[in-house]
């Protein structure tokens, strides 16, 4: 079985520590973490493919700016025959306060472009969501705020939030999305 996780963000150095980029920066840990090959450019992206367990993983992090992350995500999903309910997006939250993280089948995207666009490009909201929560600003604009880097102090607890959805991440591919949201948040 192969899956598909997508890490979203925005490409370049200018948005590399923006807190709208932690799902690059986990899907950046889960490759070091797996020994996978180096990323390759293809489908609008950076992609690599390496196994976990028993299961073939593409690992994707779209280059296509965050609001157009389905035009990656539709191509590399056909290219690989992966069906929608074995993708897993790897996304900032603001509805989830910093270090929360929660796996989520289908429901609302809150207003979030990037899974916008994967639900317009890939046949809907089938896909599997690890929510890696930023927390709303307490002032300013939600725009300027995903668009910051995270705070020294946050920066300095961001290792362990990256551990936590790693294993998490792992824990869906040994048991599948059911049991693993049913393990780790007693849905």
């Amino acid at each position: 079985m192969t899956y598909l996780l997508v890490g979203l963000g925005n490409p370049g150095p200018r948005y590399a520590k923006n807190r709208h980029n932690v799902g690059f920066m986990l899907l950046d840990a889960l490759a070091a973490r797996w020994g996978a090959p180096g990323f390759a450019e293809k489908f609008r992206g950076r992609f690599t493919k390496t196994r976990f367990e028993q299961h073939d993983v593409v690992l994707l992090a779209p280059l296509t700016f965050m609001n157009l992350s389905g035009e990656a995500v539709r191509p590399t999903m056909q290219f690989y025959d992966v069906p929608l309910e074995q993708v897993l997006v790897l996304h900032d939250e603001l509805d989830l306060p910093f270090e929360t993280l929660r796996l989520k089948a289908g429901g609302g995207l809150a207003g979030h472009n990037g899974l916008k666009s994967i639900t317009a490009q890939c046949g809907g909201q089938g896909f599997l969501r690890l929510r890696v929560g930023i927390g709303r600003p307490p002032v300013g604009t939600v725009h300027d705020h995903v668009l910051s880097n995270f705070t020294a102090d946050e920066a300095a607890r961001l290792p362990d939030v990256l551990e936590r959805g790693m294993a998490m991440v792992e824990t869906v591919l040994r048991v599948g999305p059911e049991q693993a949201m049913n393990d780790l948040h007693g849905a």
